[in-house]
């Protein structure tokens, strides 16, 4: 494959096809992107989910990496395909409803914005991880939030 359309398919990644370049918010925009991406995975069983999950995160990683050289900054705000893979980790224990959707979206926006410790420690990794990884902890805080909620009755 060429380096151009290579760095495009990088580039469209990335960017959440595009929702990173909004600009306002684009990590919500991102995360909007998220919740479509969730939806692809609804109708497989909960072990097909994880496996789906592990693969968005590792292909995140991996692409977060990639378009850092190419924007040349660190954890650019149009990177955003950290931001789909996080919510993909908060929708993990949940079944997908709509109810869940919103929750998981609002839970998850929190935890990323707020980024509380250790979360906040994850952004030092290099490369993609230190893109995507601060975005798997802000899921993993969501994830359990809903865990706790969907255990208790609370949803």
């Amino acid at each position: 494959m060429k380096p151009a359309y290579r760095n495009a398919i990088v580039k469209c990644l990335a960017t959440g096809f595009g929702s990173g370049l909004s600009p306002v918010m684009p990590g919500t925009a991102g995360t909007l992107v998220g919740i479509l991406v969730c939806l692809v995975s609804w109708p497989l069983p909960w072990e097909l989910r994880l496996v789906f999950v592990l693969a968005i995160a590792a292909g995140a990683v991996y692409v977060s990496g990639k378009a850092e050289k190419l924007f040349e900054k660190k954890d650019d705000q149009r990177i955003v395909i950290d931001e789909i893979a996080g919510y993909q980790l908060a929708m993990l224990p949940v079944a997908i409803t709509g109810l869940n959707l919103c929750l998981a979206f609002v839970l998850f926006r929190i935890f990323d914005i707020w980024k509380p410790f250790p979360v906040n420690r994850l952004q030092n990794f290099k490369g993609g991880w230190g893109v995507v990884a601060d975005d798997l902890g802000a899921g993993a805080c969501a994830a359990l939030i809903l865990l706790l909620l969907t255990l208790t009755g609370g949803i």
